[in-house]
């Protein structure tokens, strides 16, 4: 395994079984008492995490060679103590690039998730890119309802071992005969609106979750656009969360299954109720990033059970597009 995880201290070895599955961990210096510290909202352990940059590159590694990481090592100590107001380690990092007149470069994939609360707008509107991290989430609600963080990841897992890099792809398709949007998070979950919503807008994140800063203007204070998570049952759409998937080596071809999440009062007495159940089929490619990005489709195919909704996901075929 390439690279290290960094600590504040040891890991004790009656506190974590398997340890001899971590990867080789470092503790990084602790120096917060050398450089000043004012935020009055954040923590001091912020200047510990952002000098791991230059802590890697002192380490001599043949791998750490690109240019920037060096360039800070050289001038990040002298570059923190001009910035004690400053909130978190990526703010410092980010201080410190400025000075070296780099920009910075956004990942799509790497969710540092500076937010409160349900993540599921975020993950279900995954935009065409890997997904990479997840950070924070000792802080969100666990990704699937009725479990536990551990549990929620666990079960997460099992849709990333058979297609990681389909993990929470979005496709969107419309159910004609229902007048249905369907919208599937591959490996997470999938939504069934009861009128047509256009692809443009399906893209869009719906603001479930809350912003770090807790008084900050929702309308200015994220990195992308959201739209509102609406309340009213009869708007809201129908959510189905990942049960279980499998992979079929005959066909190279896993089947995933979603059912139903009701929360309470989410009952609808207009339109015509949703499938209890979900069913989606999809062949994995481990080599789609290789190529241009574009989002999958997706297919309703004909169901033979009761309650029960089938979905293909695939590459889009030729002018094939997004609408009805």
């Amino acid at each position: 395994m390439r690279g290290f995880v960094w600590l504040d201290k040891p890991v004790l070895g009656n506190d974590v079984k398997d340890k001899d599955t971590l990867p080789s961990i470092k503790i990084s210096s602790n120096v917060t008492s050398k450089f000043k510290y004012t935020n009055k909202d954040g923590h001091p352990s912020a200047i510990r995490i952002s000098r791991i940059v230059s802590e890697t590159v002192r380490l001599g590694l043949e791998d750490v060679s690109y240019a920037l990481a060096k360039a800070l090592e050289k001038m990040q100590d002298r570059c923190i103590e001009r910035y004690p107001d400053l909130y978190g380690s990526d703010d410092r990092i980010q201080a410190c690039m400025a000075e070296l007149g780099v920009p910075l470069t956004k990942e799509v994939g790497f969710h540092q998730f500076d937010v409160y609360g349900n993540l599921f707008g975020l993950l279900a509107a995954h935009p065409i890119a890997p997904i990479v991290s997840l950070h924070h989430l000792d802080v969100v609600e666990p990704i699937f309802p009725y479990v536990d963080r551990a549990q929620a990841l666990e079960r997460l897992k099992v849709s990333m071992k058979l297609d990681s890099a389909g993990l929470m792809q979005q496709s969107i398709c419309y159910d004609k005969a229902e007048n249905w949007t369907v919208s599937v998070s591959w490996g997470y979950a999938v939504q069934i609106f009861q009128s047509i919503v256009s692809a443009r807008k399906m893209e869009i994140i719906q603001k479930t979750f809350l912003n770090w800063y807790k008084h900050a203007d929702d309308y200015t204070a994220f990195a992308f656009n959201t739209r509102a998570f609406r309340r009213n049952s009869c708007l809201k759409p129908s959510v189905y969360m990942l049960s279980n998937a499998l992979y079929n080596p005959s066909l190279n071809r896993t089947a995933s299954e979603y059912f139903r999440y009701l929360t309470p009062g989410s009952k609808c007495k207009e339109g015509r109720a949703g499938p209890l159940r979900v069913e989606v089929y999809k062949k994995p490619d481990p080599y789609v990033w290789d190529k241009a990005p574009r989002r999958q489709c997706c297919k309703i195919l004909p169901s033979e059970k009761n309650n029960t909704m089938v979905v293909d996901v695939g590459n889009c075929g030729e002018d094939e597009i997004i609408a009805l």
